[in-house]
C-alpha cells in the first residue's frame, strides 16, 4: 500500500515569542515493513537548527521559531509505502538495549488499580505470550473507554485505569506498563493510520509493540483491538510517549501556546487504481 500523508502543525502564541525551540519527531523509519518514498517538511516563522538520529533511531528535527513570532506552522507531507507483515516488525536493534524496555516510567509504572486489571488478565506460559498479550490488549479496551475528554499528554496509565476513560496514548500506556509487569520487553509507537472512512484526521496515532522470542518486536493497537497492517506507518518509537512524542520543545517568556493538529492519510494506490480506471 502507497499512503500519502500530510501534517500540518500550528501553534498560536498569546504574545510575541522571545526565544523557543521544538524537537519534533515527524519524518516516518525507514523500517521493515515501510519504506520512505519521499518526505519533506516546511516552516514558517521557523527554521531548522539541525537534524540527528536519537538514541531510539527516532529523526529528529531541532527548529527554532524567529523571535517576535505569534505563529508558527509546521507542514509535514509524504509518501510512505508498507508491506503487511501482521504486525511484525523483527528482531531488537539499535542503542538502547532490550532490557532497558523492561523498566517502567512515571506514565506507565502500575498502582492499585492497575496492578487489579493485571490480576484479571492470567499471566503468560512459556511459549504462550503472544495469547496473554492479546487477552491484555482486549481486557484494557474493555475496562478504560476510548473517551478524548478523558486525559491528556500527562495522564499516567494508572491514572487512566482509575477514570475508566482514556485515548489511544492511555490504552499503550496501560498495556506497556502491564507487559513490563510480566517481564515483556514493551515500547511506545506513535505515527500515523489510514482510516477506512476519512482522509481528514484531528492528531497522530499511538500502538505498542512487545518483544516475543522467536519472533522479535511485535505490533498491538490496543485502541482497536488489532495488530498494525499496512495501513500504519511508524514515526516514532521510544519507552513511552515522552520518548516518541510528534513535539516537544521550549520557550522563554510569557507567551501561552495553543497547539492545533491536522493530519491528512490517504491510499495513493487506490486513488492510482480508480484513475487508471477511469481512463480506460
Amino acid at each position: 500500500m502507497r499512503l500519502s500523508i500530510r501534517h500540518t502543525t500550528r501553534y498560536a502564541f498569546s504574545d510575541p515569542v522571545i526565544h523557543a525551540l521544538q524537537r519534533l519527531r515527524l519524518t516516518p523509519k525507514g523500517t521493515q515493513g515501510q519504506s520512505v518514498i519521499h518526505w519533506d517538511m516546511e516552516f514558517e516563522n521557523a527554521h531548522p537548527e539541525l537534524e540527528y538520529d536519537d538514541q531510539h533511531f527516532n529523526t529528529v528535527t531541532l527548529v527554532a521559531v524567529e523571535p517576535g513570532a505569534n505563529e508558527v506552522i509546521v507542514t509535514s507531507n509524504g509518501t510512505v509505502e508498507t508491506r503487511d507483515n501482521a504486525g511484525v516488525i523483527g528482531q531488537h536493534s539499535g542503542h538502547m538495549p532490550l532490557w532497558s524496555f523492561l523498566g517502567q516510567t512515571p506514565l506507565t509504572k502500575p498502582g492499585p488499580r492497575m496492578r487489579a486489571l493485571i490480576r484479571e488478565v492470567s499471566g503468560p506460559e512459556d511459549g504462550e505470550r503472544l495469547d496473554y498479550l492479546h487477552a491484555l490488549s482486549a481486557r484494557i479496551r474493555e475496562l478504560v473507554e476510548y473517551d478524548r475528554a478523558g486525559s491528556d499528554v500527562d495522564t499516567s496509565a494508572e491514572e487512566a485505569v482509575a477514570t475508566g476513560k482514556g485515548v489511544c496514548q492511555d490504552h499503550t500506556h496501560i498495556f506497556i506498563g502491564a507487559a513490563r509487569a510480566a517481564d515483556i520487553p514493551a515500547r511506545y509507537v506513535s505515527g500515523y493510520l489510514m482510516m477506512n472512512d476519512r482522509v481528514e484526521q484531528e492528531a497522530t496515532h499511538a500502538w505498542a509493540e512487545a518483544h516475543i522470542d522467536g519472533l522479535g518486536w511485535v505490533g498491538f493497537d490496543i485502541s482497536n483491538g488489532i495488530s498494525p497492517d499496512p495501513r500504519y506507518v511508524r514515526v516514532a518509537t521510544g519507552r513511552d510517549y515522552r520518548d516518541a512524542a510528534p513535539v516537544t520543545g521550549i520557550s522563554f517568556g510569557q507567551a501561552e501556546q495553543l497547539l492545533t493538529v491536522h493530519v491528512q492519510v490517504a491510499d495513493q494506490t487506490q486513488s492510482q487504481d480508480e484513475s487508471g480506471q477511469k481512463q480506460q
